[in-house]
């Protein structure tokens, strides 16, 4: 019989610290930059397709609206939901909780998924321009790799295991419902991927079922690479 090592309980070392402190800060930037820039009416003003957001009113009349559009993308929750782990993870580095170390398992998760669908999905057809030419590689590469690499380099170790991983796709599924209840008042949605207005809820839900599978995955390698950097720590070193 095998047993799962304990989360560590070794206080973060000056450079975890520091490390874990520009991930959180990278990540609440990007948030907060974004909100404003939204909220200002900032960002320029492209050819909206029927059912996604931003056929907002502009100037302060649409402000509202153009804020709850951009706390309803994925790519924000996912840069909050790093935010604030990693923050948790700053202030109290030994509360190894159930609920701490599945929000740090969900940062990883969702911010991974973010960079990927965006690579793959989006950027291709969005054609970056004004303000969205610093918030958006803030929000979907250095984010996501600054994340990726903190986690890697200072753990904390020993924080992933078999049950966290399905619990991670709770937050997830928060989004989903949001969106979708979202959508179906104000008729628009964040995604090409997830219009309801133009590919009915049948394709949708297939579609969200498949980036759902991807991210169960997503989380189940990120326990493989716990696994292996743990036994990595666990050998002996030679004097």
């Amino acid at each position: 019989m095998t047993t799962t090592p304990a989360a560590s309980e070794t206080e973060p070392t000056t450079a975890a610290r520091a490390a874990y402190a520009l991930n959180a800060g990278v990540a609440w930037l990007g948030v907060a930059a974004t909100l404003v820039v939204s909220a200002l009416d900032g960002y320029d003003r492209v050819p909206v397709e029927a059912g996604l957001y931003g056929d907002t009113a502009r100037g302060a009349a649409g402000t509202v609206a153009r804020v709850v559009d951009t706390l309803s993308y994925f790519t924000i929750w996912s840069n909050v939901v790093v935010a604030v782990s990693v923050t948790l993870l700053l202030a109290r580095p030994l509360r190894a909780t159930r609920v701490v170390r599945v929000l740090r398992l969900t940062g990883l998760l969702m911010i991974t998924v973010t960079a990927i669908v965006y690579q793959v999905l989006l950027a291709p057809s969005v054609d970056v321009t004004g303000w969205s030419l610093l918030t958006d590689p803030v929000l979907h590469v250095v984010t996501p790799a600054l994340t990726v690499l903190v986690w890697v380099v200072w753990g904390p170790r020993g924080w992933i295991t078999l049950r966290e991983v399905p619990l991670a796709l709770v937050v997830p599924l928060a989004w989903i419902g949001w969106m979708l209840a979202r959508g179906a008042v104000v008729h628009a949605y964040p995604y090409g991927f997830a219009n309801v207005e133009e590919f009915g809820y049948a394709s949708v839900s297939v579609t969200l079922l498949v980036i759902l599978l991807f991210g169960l995955v997503v989380a189940a390698v990120f326990w493989g690479v716990e696994r292996r950097l743990q036994r990595r720590a666990a050998r002996p070193t030679l004097d």
